[in-house]
């Protein structure tokens, strides 16, 4: 069979989120050139859970003939055997970074599982995660602008810049409160801030994107349209910026990043606290 250096199968597999198996998983595959065919595997905590796993991983290897890549992270040992057992590449990516911790301060590591530690010992923590969490949905898309005053940061931008993926992001990983507010078509002739906003200046942070990128991803949802047309794109991000500069607004090009990294980008620029949560 002839292999297809383009593309490879990529797991992430925990016994928790996955989240950081995730983000260290795109870290290390953005130095490659191939065409990642992700999926992501939460909560593998029993050795049911990892035979399904390895039932998937198999698969994809009968299929291609090319052993995937495996980012893993799981504590129990017979069910990080049983993972480790398929036909893949297997990447640890806490275990050798544990081990050299233990080596260095000569103490022996405590494994517990992820879902358990988060609920029971930090129950404070994991509520406020949930409260930023339905805040940020009852305030996606402009859909209220009441309680604005909650708030930690309020992100602005034209429609598909990378506003709610970015928004749920910093709520479900950081515990943020995030207004997401569309600045739409509609507004172009005449776009202003909005009053409920002047109050709020502190917390504004701008987002924009290629125009050549912004008519791609409408094109994908609305094939034809004006509003994916490379002219409407182009009038729409130019009006914002020009918001953003008039407005002495912070804001980034989400163009080519991730939303790990538009998160990363905004906490640096604004100097938001990062409460990380497992």
């Amino acid at each position: 069979m002839k292999i297809n250096s383009q593309r490879r199968d990529v797991f992430y597999v925990s016994d928790g989120t996955a989240i950081t198996c995730e983000t260290l998983g795109h870290v290390v595959l953005s130095q490659f050139s191939f065409i990642p065919d992700e999926k992501t595997f939460p909560f593998v905590d029993s050795t049911e859970r990892a035979a399904e796993v390895f039932k998937e991983i198999e698969a994809s290897y009968q299929h291609s003939g090319i052993k995937p890549l495996v980012f893993f992270s799981i504590v129990l040992p017979e069910v990080r055997e049983m993972v480790c057992r398929a036909p893949a590449h297997n990447y640890d990516v806490l275990g050798n970074i544990v081990q050299k911790v233990q080596d260095d301060i000569q103490m022996a590591p405590q494994p517990q599982l992820q879902r358990s530690r988060s609920v029971g010992k930090d129950s404070e923590s994991y509520f406020d995660r949930i409260a930023a969490v339905e805040y940020t949905l009852a305030h996606d898309d402009g859909i209220t602008l009441k309680g604005l005053d909650e708030a930690d940061i309020i992100l602005l931008g034209v429609s598909r810049s990378g506003k709610t993926p970015t928004s749920l992001y910093m709520a479900m990983q950081f515990g943020l409160r995030v207004v997401n507010y569309p600045l739409i078509a509609e507004d172009l002739a005449a776009i202003r801030l909005l009053p409920e906003f002047e109050i709020h200046r502190h917390k504004l942070f701008g987002l924009t994107i290629a125009p050549e990128r912004l008519s791609e991803i409408r094109e994908n949802r609305l094939s034809g349209s004006d509003y994916a047309s490379a002219k409407q794109c182009q009038l729409e991000v130019d009006t914002v910026e020009a918001l953003f500069r008039r407005e002495a607004i912070p804001y980034i090009t989400t163009s080519s990043l991730s939303v790990e990294e538009i998160t990363s980008r905004i906490l640096e620029r604004t100097g938001l606290k990062r409460s990380l949560f497992c």
